[in-house]
C-alpha cells in the first residue's frame, strides 16, 4: 500500500510539472503578446478570424448587375458593417465569390451511375492485385500490402462528380484534395500509355509529326489505385520555343499542362482534367516499381551521374534526347486520368480548324475567310452549342497559345451538345512574345460567342480581377512555383484584349443580338450517342 500511494504522488508531480512547462512555454508568450503595446505606425487587423495579409474568402452579392456584362462588385462587408480593404483580401477568392461564379447551377446528368463504377473499380483492384501477387511471387519478392478500394478517395469522388456540364462542381472539394493527393501520395507502379504501347517497335522515322513516343510520358499509379500521366519536364521556364520551328515538332512542357488547368478553372469552363506539379524520384517511384522491361531497359546513368530514361522508340533511341533527374529527382505534371473507356466511352472528332500538319500546305480555313459558313451547314455545328463550345475552345488555345489542337473528345453519354474535353495542353506557353491570331478564327469567322464566356472574360479585364494577378495567385498553390514566368503572365493580359477586341468588332460589324448569345441551361434529351460531323 505504501508503494503505491507514492507511485500515485510521483504521478501527480509529473502531471503538475507538465502543466507549469505549458503555461510557461505556450500560454505565458501568448499573454505577454497580448499585453505588449502595438509598434509604431503598425495597425492591428480589424478582420475577425482573419491572419496576417487578410485571406478570408468572402460572400457573394445575390445578384449581379445586369447593365454591364462586366460590371464589377463591391467587396462583401465585414461581420461590423464596415469594408475589407481591397489590398488584404484574395483576388482568388474575390472572383469565385462573384455571381458570375457562385450563382446556382442547375442540376445536370451525371456520367457514371455510382454502384456500376463501384463494382466496376472493385473487379479492376482485385486484378491489380492478384498480377502483382502473381509477378512478385515469381520473382521471390516479399509481398507488401494490396490495394484497398476506398470509396471516399478524390480519385472516384471526381470521377462520380463529372456531369453534363463540366468535369467537377464549381465548389467540390473532392478536386482540391485530388490535387493533394496526387502531390504526396506513394506510387505502385509505373508503365507506358497505351498509345506508346501501340507503337512500340513500329515508329516511322518518316513522318514529320511523330507519334506520341516523342514525349516520354508515363502512367503513374498510386496507392490509393488512383491513375495519372506524368509528362517530365523538357524545357526551362524561361526557355522560347525558337521561332522557326514548327508547332508540330515543339516541346511539350509540363509547365503548360499545369498553368492550363488553372486557366480553364478561373475561366469556369471546368474542362481540364485536374494537374499537379511534383517532383519524381524516378529511380524509386518509376525504375523500382515498374514491371514494364522495356521501360526498364531504358534507363540508364549519364556522364553527369544523372539517371536518365529515353522513349523505346527507332527515332528516339539516342541519349540525347533523354530526360535526366538531378540525380534522381524531376519534376514534371501529372494529369489525372478520366473514367475508363469501358465505364464512360469518348468519340475523338477532328477540329473543323485543323491545321495542315505539313511544311507547306494550308488547310481551307486558312485561305477562305467565309469558312464558317460552311461549317455552320454541316451537322452537328448547324444547331446546338457544339459551334460555341468550339470558340470557347479556341479562346482557351488562344489564350495559352496552343496551335496543336487537331482533335477534341466528347463524353458520348452526353450527345451532340454536350461539354468538349480540353486535353493534350502541353504545347502551350511555349511563346510568350507572340500572340498566334490564326487561333482566334473560329471566333473571327463565325463572330459568335456564348454571353456567359463574354461576361466572364469581360471580368477578368478589369483591374481587380486581373487575369495574370488571378493566374499568379492560383498557380502559387502548386509545388512548382513559379510555375509560369512574369513575361507569360502578362501575355494573358494582352491575348485578353485582343480576344474582346475581336468581339468588339464583330458586334460593330453585325449586331450585338447575333454575336452574343444567351445559352440559358434548357431541359436537355438524354442522346444515346455523339453525332460525327457528316
Amino acid at each position: 500500500m505504501p508503494g503505491l500511494r507514492r507511485d500515485r504522488l510521483l504521478l501527480l508531480l509529473l502531471l503538475g510539472l507538465l502543466l507549469c512547462a505549458d503555461l510557461y512555454f505556450h500560454l505565458w508568450p501568448q499573454v505577454r503578446r497580448r499585453l505588449a503595446p502595438e509598434p509604431e505606425g503598425e495597425t492591428r487587423c480589424s478582420c475577425p478570424g482573419k491572419g496576417k495579409g487578410g485571406g478570408g474568402e468572402g460572400t457573394a452579392s445575390t445578384a449581379a448587375s445586369s447593365s454591364s456584362p462586366a460590371a464589377s462588385q463591391a467587396p462583401p462587408p465585414l461581420p461590423d458593417g464596415t469594408e475589407e480593404p481591397r489590398h488584404s483580401r484574395s483576388k482568388l477568392r474575390r472572383l469565385f465569390a462573384h455571381p458570375l461564379y457562385s450563382g446556382p447551377q442547375w442540376p445536370a446528368e451525371e456520367l457514371l451511375s455510382g454502384q456500376e463504377a463501384l463494382r466496376y473499380y472493385r473487379r479492376k483492384v482485385a486484378r491489380w492485385n492478384r498480377r502483382h501477387k502473381v509477378y512478385r511471387e515469381e520473382r521471390n519478392l516479399t509481398l507488401d500490402s494490396m490495394i484497398q478500394l476506398r470509396q471516399e478517395a478524390s480519385w472516384l469522388q471526381f470521377h462520380l462528380g463529372i456531369n453534363r456540364q463540366a468535369l467537377y462542381p464549381r465548389d467540390s472539394p473532392a478536386i482540391d484534395q485530388l490535387l493533394e493527393d496526387v502531390k504526396l501520395l506513394n506510387t505502385v507502379s509505373a508503365d507506358y500509355s497505351q498509345d506508346e504501347k501501340a507503337l512500340l517497335g513500329v515508329c516511322d522515322c518518316t513522318q514529320i509529326v511523330k507519334p506520341s513516343g516523342v514525349h516520354l510520358k508515363l502512367v503513374l499509379r498510386f496507392q490509393d489505385f488512383g491513375k495519372a500521366m506524368f509528362k517530365p519536364m523538357r524545357q526551362k521556364r524561361d526557355e522560347e520555343t525558337p521561332e522557326d520551328f514548327f508547332y508540330f515538332v515543339d516541346f511539350q512542357r509540363h509547365n503548360a499542362e499545369i498553368a492550363a488547368f488553372h486557366l480553364d478553372r478561373i475561366l469556369d469552363f471546368r474542362r481540364v482534367p485536374p494537374v499537379v506539379g511534383r517532383v519524381i524520384n524516378i529511380t524509386k517511384e518509376i525504375l523500382e516499381i515498374t514491371k514494364n522491361e522495356i521501360l526498364q531497359s531504358v534507363f540508364f546513368i549519364s556522364p553527369a551521374s544523372n539517371v536518365c530514361f529515353f522513349a523505346k522508340c527507332p527515332y528516339m533511341c539516342k541519349t540525347e534526347y533523354a530526360v535526366c533527374g538531378n540525380p534522381h529527382l524531376l519534376e514534371g505534371s501529372l494529369s489525372v486520368f478520366l473514367p475508363s473507356l469501358n465505364l464512360a466511352p469518348r468519340l475523338s472528332i477532328p477540329n473543323p480548324w485543323i491545321r495542315s500538319y505539313t511544311f507547306a500546305g494550308k488547310e481551307e480555313w486558312e485561305v477562305n475567310p467565309l469558312y464558317c459558313n460552311t461549317v455552320k451547314e454541316i451537322y452537328p455545328y448547324s444547331s446546338g452549342n457544339r459551334l460555341l463550345n468550339i470558340i470557347d475552345m479556341a479562346i482557351f488555345d488562344f489564350l495559352i497559345g496552343n496551335m496543336d489542337r487537331h482533335h477534341y473528345e466528347m463524353f458520348t453519354k452526353f450527345g451532340d451538345d454536350g461539354f468538349l474535353l480540353h486535353l493534350d495542353n502541353a504545347r502551350g506557353f511555349g511563346r510568350h512574345s507572340h500572340d498566334e491570331i490564326s487561333i482566334l478564327a473560329p471566333l473571327e469567322q463565325c463572330c459568335i460567342i456564348k454571353k456567359t464566356t463574354l461576361l466572364r472574360l469581360q471580368l477578368l479585364a478589369q483591374p481587380e480581377y486581373k487575369l495574370s494577378d488571378i493566374m499568379r495567385e492560383s498557380l502559387m498553390r502548386d509545388r512548382l512555383t513559379p510555375v509560369l514566368t512574369e513575361p507569360h503572365l502578362l501575355a494573358l493580359d494582352r491575348r485578353l484584349h485582343i480576344i474582346l477586341k475581336t468581339v468588339e468588332k464583330c458586334i460593330e460589324a453585325i449586331g450585338e443580338d447575333i454575336v452574343v448569345v444567351d445559352t440559358r441551361p434548357l431541359e436537355m434529351p438524354v442522346f444515346d450517342r455523339v453525332t460525327q460531323p457528316s
